[in-house]
């Protein structure tokens, strides 16, 4: 019975996430922030659905470990693969939305554009206006 109850919850849990995600997507303004709502809120989501797939089949344990380890693979890739993504439309000059603060990274590409300069905190700092 308790089992039932926690998948009910993950079940909804993640039904919530994947709304948020697909609503964020749908919303936001430019591509930073809708990858963001998609490497955190869809990942979070995913997760709950599989283990919630997972423990509702506990008694069939290839099919548990599978569910088990793909919400670890999910968890492991999607942020990389957002990296990479948020990575290339910054180098292929996809525009920061109007309301961004501010854009850390402007001048800290190397001429080749594959490296990045490492630039002093203090620098860092005195963009955003602190001491």
């Amino acid at each position: 019975m308790v089992v039932e109850w926690v998948t009910v919850g993950l079940l909804l849990a993640g039904t919530f996430f994947m709304l948020v995600a697909s609503i964020g997507v749908v919303r936001m303004p430019d591509v930073y922030l809708r990858m963001s709502c998609t490497s955190k809120a869809a990942t979070l989501g995913g997760m709950c659905l599989l283990t919630a797939y997972a423990l509702q089949h506990v008694s069939d344990a290839g099919l548990a470990v599978r569910a088990i380890a793909t919400a670890v693979f999910l968890m492991l890739t999607a942020p990389v693969a957002a990296h990479m993504i948020g990575r290339a439309a910054y180098r292929l000059g996809v525009p920061l939305w109007v309301g961004s603060c501010c854009d850390d990274l402007k001048g800290a590409y190397s001429a080749d554009g594959n490296t990045l300069r490492s630039q002093p905190a203090v620098a860092v700092a005195e963009r955003h206006g602190q001491p």
